[in-house]
């Protein structure tokens, strides 16, 4: 595994690309900080070189699509239409273009499996131990720099067409996304109806994360509250809401890390 060869070509790939673009600047600080957390987690694991490796090369790959969705649709929205996953699926493995990154094919279902399932809510049934494992580092990696986009990004880059600066703090919680919260659920993308909704959408990766290693960083670094405390809840209900939020994740991570 050549992780300088592949990321050479990772920089011209991006040539296609306005890294003058909020949204596509943060990607690209995105992939390299789960590039980073990627490596983390396996090291933490303590996998081979290989493997570690290979974690690297999936986490440089894993969201290839959102450059193309950001530059066709302006929103980072997943739907029928352009679901960012699949196509960076297609680019690498249908058009071929993962020739340019790895040059053999021995890794290459790992990669295509990891990189399809990272942003699904449930990993598909039926894969190996090597590809469940390598789906689980992607996932938890991705998961966890979500963590660090939501605290550090400009909401106008995280939501791009969508920020408005004068109704942010007035905004819900939709009742679905606050009860799957409280059943440690995960929450459904057709479900979130608002930006509090996604917001909480963020927060409750922590209920899908497969390592101890994981919530261990989301509690070293505060994530819950820092999160939580970004937003200054101007609607009463959506303010208790969100403490009651902080609770459950708090109790949470307490009880698994």
């Amino acid at each position: 595994m050549d992780f300088e060869l592949a990321e050479k070509e990772f920089q011209k790939y991006l040539e296609n690309y306005d890294a003058n673009d909020g949204s596509i600047a943060l990607k690209i600080r995105h992939t390299y900080e789960v590039v980073r957390k990627s490596g983390y987690i396996a090291q933490g694991l303590k996998l081979d070189d290989e493997n570690i490796k290979l974690a690297k090369i999936i986490a440089l790959l894993h969201d290839i699509g959102r450059f193309e969705q950001v530059k066709q649709t302006k929103d980072f929205a997943d739907n029928k239409n352009f679901e960012h996953a699949n196509y960076g699926v297609k680019v690498l493995f249908e058009d071929n273009l993962i020739r340019k990154f790895v040059k053999d094919n021995k890794y290459g279902n790992i990669i295509k499996k990891a990189i399809y399932n990272h942003n699904k809510y449930k990993i598909e049934e039926g894969l190996n131990d090597i590809e469940l494992l390598h789906c689980k580092i992607i996932r938890d990696a991705d998961k966890l720099d979500n963590f660090r986009v939501k605290e550090t990004e400009d909401f106008k880059n995280i939501f791009p067409g969508k920020y408005n600066p004068q109704t942010i703090n007035y905004e819900s919680v939709s009742p679905k996304v606050f009860n799957d919260f409280m059943q440690h659920k995960c929450i459904k993308l057709e479900d979130r109806r608002t930006i509090i909704d996604y917001w909480v959408c963020v927060i409750a990766f922590i209920f899908d994360l497969n390592f101890d290693i994981s919530l261990k960083y989301i509690k070293d670094n505060n994530y819950i509250d820092i999160l939580i405390n970004r937003i200054d809840y101007k609607n009463a209900d959506t303010k208790q809401k969100m403490e009651d939020i902080r609770k459950c994740a708090k109790e949470y991570i307490e009880g698994k890390a």
